[in-house]
């Protein structure tokens, strides 16, 4: 395999070294918040913090290592048609969230 295998479309397809990197990154951000949940040896709010932190920080590994999410690729367009969904998403969660609170204390 080339060091880059970069299409005629300007995506990267990734080398082995990319892939064993990333898949070992992904073992790694599994087995640690699997062993401090097993362990309890940290308060829930923070074990809960921890491992919440450890999915968002896997879910950018696998972004970037398998579905090669950068901003090279056709000049931005997957970067930026993904910072909208999340923009989309972002604000349907807080949205829901807020009615439902709202519901919740009128209805008290």
């Amino acid at each position: 395999m080339s060091q880059s295998n970069v299409t005629s479309s300007g995506a990267d397809h990734g080398t082995l070294k990319s892939y064993i990197v990333g898949f070992l990154l992904s073992i790694l951000l599994t087995v640690i918040p699997y062993y401090l949940v097993v362990e309890q040896s940290l308060p829930t709010v923070t074990l809960v913090l921890l491992v919440v932190a450890f999915g968002f920080v896997q879910l950018l590994v696998q972004l970037i290592f398998f579905l090669h999410l950068n901003t090279k690729s056709e000049k931005g367009w997957n970067f930026q048609s993904f910072v909208f969904t999340a923009l989309i998403v972002v604000i349907l969660l807080a949205g829901s969230l807020w009615i439902m609170y709202n519901l919740r204390i009128n209805m008290m």
